[in-house]
């Protein structure tokens, strides 16, 4: 499909930080969704989309439409959304999280506003305390920029700055700026929440009292209830995985559970915030008209975050939620928040690389509430926003490492077809690693096992032994894959490591 100047919608991509597969309601959680929840129902619900397990490989996959091991978290070798979009006359908007420090101003993008890091405080991302406050905690991480200019040590004036609000400010002011226009707008919608710190407004946290007293397993268990009720995954083939958990429910002190429920109020009530402000958007997007011809799509970078804590400078003595606290989900809850597959992010299992992937777009989408069961992954929206641009790869990127991103267009899928892909899927970040092909998927923590995801979506049952042709088959070409993209042997790569971890052992003995 190649657009026409008439036909090309806008685009607004939605990256949300963290956020686990299970948690907004359409995805079977008890968080407030209505919003997105809204968009599911008038779109398409992708059940095995899939990232790369970690922030900045996901989100440098995402805007450039390549895997990561062709590029890294500065974009190297490739080009971004904005500078595909942009020669084919595309206003391209960028609000919110960029992990690394190039600047989107400098990639193809008009405007841009957000943090040049991997996390902040959500109410004070500044490194100095405002009247009647205490440093914020995990002060001065990152750079907030305005456009081209770095406002060095940001402290917001107002205490009731909020990051996802003013992500979201920052971006309806451009649209508004931009009303008339004779071009179609691309925004991309990167916020930070609900990546720790877990910091949200005391109503929304309100909102959520009693709804966690019950402990992981309940809520587990009852959002693993309504998937198989709205026919995303029947029992079968998509068994509820084993539970891992730091302490039973059971086993805890009723202070420590206290802070546990208190813990996933907070984060219930951070997404419970972006979809307010995603309603914004599609409030705004109707006002003007633009709605029917707007293509919304929305994902989360990698699955819940397992942090238990994270060391931050600043104050930290603060009640949980304000801006003088930074606690994370924990491992417990991340398994729950990942509702029904095993593992979190840092993973290749299905529990750190799959997302949530909403994708809504009233005049071009004729597939309505319904679930699109196809594996795909971060590397095709690339090529699904530029099939409907009608964009060529690289546009007006200086140097690309390949002439085509990896991935293939999504958009048969919006019309009930089938995707044309060829390859397997690869993933490789940290100790994890994997390939699918089909529904056969190999994947490595400490080491291989392989899976047959159309009869065990949530990996439970390791047929490697079963199949040890079938799974060396797929460990070549999966090193094959990684040789190509980087120049080098995986195998040479990790004795290399293992040889600095030594040395590195070795010197720390002698002091």
């Amino acid at each position: 499909m190649q657009a026409t100047a008439q036909s090309r919608p806008n685009i607004i991509m939605i990256l949300v930080d963290d956020m686990g597969y299970s948690d907004l309601g359409c995805y079977g959680g008890e968080i407030q969704t209505p919003n997105l929840d809204s968009l599911a129902e008038s779109g398409i619900r992708y059940t095995a989309a899939h990232n790369t397990s970690k922030c900045y490989p996901s989100r440098s996959s995402l805007v450039t439409g390549l895997y990561f091991q062709r590029t890294n978290r500065e974009l190297i070798n490739a080009a971004t959304f904005g500078e595909v979009l942009r020669p084919v006359g595309y206003r391209t908007l960028w609000s919110g999280k960029r992990h690394g420090s190039t600047n989107p101003i400098t990639r193809g993008f008009d405007r841009y506003y957000g943090l040049l890091g991997g996390a902040s405080n959500h109410w004070n991302p500044g490194d100095k305390a405002r009247p009647g406050e205490g440093i914020p905690a995990g002060a001065g991480k990152g750079k907030w920029m305005i456009n081209d200019e770095e406002v060095k040590g940001f402290v917001p004036e107002d205490t009731s700055w909020y990051s996802t609000d003013a992500m979201t400010d920052a971006a309806l002011d451009w649209l508004k700026e931009y009303e008339g226009e004779e071009k179609p707008f691309f925004l991309y919608l990167a916020y930070t929440a609900p990546h720790y710190p877990l910091h949200a407004k005391p109503e929304d946290i309100a909102k959520y009292d009693g709804v966690y007293d019950a402990g992981y397993d309940v809520i587990r268990d009852a959002r693993y209830q309504r998937q198989l009720e709205m026919g995303m995954f029947d029992a079968a083939s998509a068994p509820l995985s084993k539970a891992k958990q730091t302490t039973p429910w059971s086993d805890l002190a009723a202070t420590e559970r206290e802070k546990e429920i208190l813990r996933m109020q907070i984060y219930a009530g951070m997404i419970d915030c972006i979809d307010q402000n995603v309603g914004r958007i599609i409030s705004y997007l109707k006002s003007t008209g633009d709605y029917d011809n707007t293509l919304i799509l929305f994902a989360s970078d990698n699955g819940a975050c397992a942090s238990t804590d994270k060391p931050a400078g600043g104050d930290r003595s603060g009640v949980f939620g304000g801006v003088n606290s930074y606690e994370c989900t924990g491992l417990s809850w991340a398994n729950v928040s990942n509702t029904p597959f095993r593992f979190y992010k840092l993973k290749s299992y299905e529990g750190g690389t799959t997302t949530p992937l909403i994708a809504h777009w009233p005049k071009g989408i004729s597939e309505k509430n319904v679930f699109n069961r196809e594996n795909c992954h971060f590397i095709d929206i690339m090529s699904t926003v530029m099939d409907l641009a009608g964009a060529n790869y690289p546009g007006e990127a200086k140097s690309v490492a390949v002439n085509r991103p990896d991935g293939v267009t999504l958009v048969p899928t919006f019309t009930g077809q089938p995707l044309n892909r060829k390859a397997p899927l690869f993933y490789e970040y940290g100790s994890g690693a994997a390939i699918q092909d089909g529904a056969m998927k190999l994947v490595r923590s400490k080491k291989w096992e392989l899976y047959d995801l159309s009869k065990d979506r949530t990996e439970t049952s390791n047929l490697i032994a079963q199949y040890p042709e079938l799974a060396q088959d797929l460990l070549k070409q999966w090193n094959a894959w990684y040789t190509e993209c980087t120049g080098a042997d995986y195998a040479d790569v990790e004795a290399a490591k293992r040889a600095a971890n030594s040395g590195q052992k070795k010197t720390e003995n002698k002091n």
